[in-house]
């Protein structure tokens, strides 16, 4: 397995994906990657902006969930896909990060899975081994 990743998983009528990384900020970037991939494909998608995402809660289960639909927020207004994602800050509580990528464009992006919104059902954080994995399932 990779040093950092994610794969996604079927979920009943959901998807779910998986990721992990050597620090939680990595495993929560990947994270955010994997559920931007059920949109457009990142190798698809180039880095010509940029967008800031924060979020909060009083979990890490729930920031994780957060920190997805705040991603989610991102390219459900502005239209905003990614082609990578990196994480500043990660705590239990908070999480602060940038997605890098540019507005989706019918010319140039496929458009694949409309993704609604991430679940806190089996939403988990954690960490063994000096290896961080979290899982999210998101319904689409």
């Amino acid at each position: 397995m990779t040093v950092a990743g994610w794969e996604q998983f079927d979920v009943d009528a959901d998807v779910g994906v998986r990721a992990w990384g050597p620090t939680r900020a990595e495993a929560f970037a990947q994270a955010a990657l994997g559920v931007f991939a059920l949109i457009v494909s990142p190798d698809e998608v180039d880095e010509r902006e940029h967008r800031e995402v924060r979020a909060q809660a009083d979990s890490p289960e729930t920031l994780l969930v957060n920190w997805i639909n705040e991603c989610l927020y991102v390219h459900e207004i502005e239209g905003f896909v990614a082609h990578r994602i990196t994480v500043l800050r990660v705590s239990d509580t908070v999480a602060h990060g940038v997605v890098h990528g540019e507005e989706f464009d019918t010319r140039r992006h496929r458009a694949g899975t409309v993704v609604k919104a991430a679940t806190l059902h089996q939403a988990s954080v954690m960490e063994r081994d000096g290896r961080h994995q979290v899982s999210v399932i998101v319904d689409v």
